[in-house]
């Protein structure tokens, strides 16, 4: 039992199970917005379109996780929050842990070949060739923008969870321009805009914890943005991606399908997506370098933005998801939106200044 524990925890499971929530949130999304009546068979169908995305999610990046974990096994032992994992532990050896991540890799696009359809299993192949090749092997250890390019991995899952919706996707051959135009016409500019959502979302995301967590990455060569360039720097390039993130937002009715300009639902979600937006990247402008630190090493604004940003991506699916069935999901996505923002800022006032009433 301990053996397949550690097995399973060179699949990073909380990270992977994450990723697969945005996943079946594009599932949903794609079977909401044809024409669903929410009967017993289409809940059937639906429930099992998400199982097979899991299945084949979760193998396939846990095998790409696996992977990245022998290629780091000479850093790992090294940086306090990795030293326990399985292989510096010595609890899997190296060799079984690569044999192990590429063979659940294997399985989880062949899953995806015989349960879904080619697309779907070109992007999953296609995101374990990046995470571990163009990130691990060579980004993550030569340059700054490791995480920004890298994260074209961990922005997939959006993509695969639609393609595997979508019924009779092949993969065509015959030329570069068909063989191009079948991977990424999807039907859809939903699955492009998660695409490009969590694109985004993940430079500033990752950068608000190495602003106070890049001393480990130093120690063993790995250049982080404060590091390198130093924190006002990296404070001023997240500043540039919130906003890119906020102008996306006004793009985001576009990826209803056929959704008219003149249609409540375009400006509840589109509103939504900008308040959601705006508010995540106020705290990204709240973050003080020169704030006093805790008791644990942490910037406390920059500890708030990088957990305000899980919600705040939290919420953006939520919203995609209800706005999905129609008006008034829309007006209910908008509604947790709102009733949870004003929630988490009263928490932070109340926290800020614990006299208040």
């Amino acid at each position: 039992m301990t053996m397949i524990k550690s097995y399973f925890s060179l699949t990073k499971p909380k990270v992977v199970v994450l990723l697969q929530i945005t996943a079946l949130c594009s599932v949903l999304s794609h079977d909401l917005l044809e024409q669903y009546n929410f009967s017993f068979q289409q809940i059937i169908e639906t429930s099992a379109k998400m199982l097979v995305v899991f299945i084949g999610g979760y193998l396939t990046a846990g095998g790409a996780n696996a992977i990245n974990m022998w290629y780091d096994r000479d850093i790992d032992p090294i940086m306090r929050r990795t030293s326990n994992r399985a292989i510096p532990s010595g609890r899997v050896s190296p060799n079984n842990a690569l044999i192990f991540g590429v063979f659940i890799s294997i399985i989880g696009v062949s899953w995806f070949v015989v349960m879904a359809n080619q697309v779907a299993a070109f992007w999953a192949a296609f995101s374990i060739f990046f995470y571990v090749f163009i990130y691990t092997a060579w980004l993550k250890r030569s340059t700054v923008q490791n995480i920004v390019i890298g994260g074209i991995a961990g922005s997939t899952p959006p993509v695969i969870g639609w393609a595997a919706a979508s019924d009779d996707l092949t993969i065509k051959t015959d030329s570069a321009i068909n063989f191009f135009d079948s991977i990424f016409s999807l039907g859809s500019f939903m699955p492009w805009f998660l695409f490009l959502l969590i694109f985004l979302w993940t430079p500033p995301h990752f950068w608000a914890l190495a602003l106070y967590r890049s001393e480990e990455y130093e120690k063993v060569n790995i250049p982080m943005m404060p590091g390198i360039k130093g924190p006002e720097k990296t404070l001023f390039t997240m500043k540039i991606y919130v906003i890119i993130l906020v102008l996306l937002s006004f793009l985001s009715p576009f990826a209803l399908n056929n959704l008219e300009f003149d249609e409540y639902l375009f400006h509840i979600f589109c509103w939504t997506n900008v308040i959601l937006s705006t508010w995540y990247a106020s705290t990204v402008f709240k973050i003080d370098l020169n704030e006093q630190k805790d008791k644990t090493g942490r910037i406390p604004t920059a500890a708030r933005s990088f957990w305000v940003s899980m919600l705040y991506l939290a919420l953006i699916f939520v919203a995609v998801v209800m706005a999905s069935i129609g008006t008034i999901g829309g007006i209910i996505g908008a509604l947790i939106s709102t009733i949870i923002i004003i929630r988490n800022q009263l928490k932070a006032k109340k926290e800020i200044n614990p006299f208040s009433s």
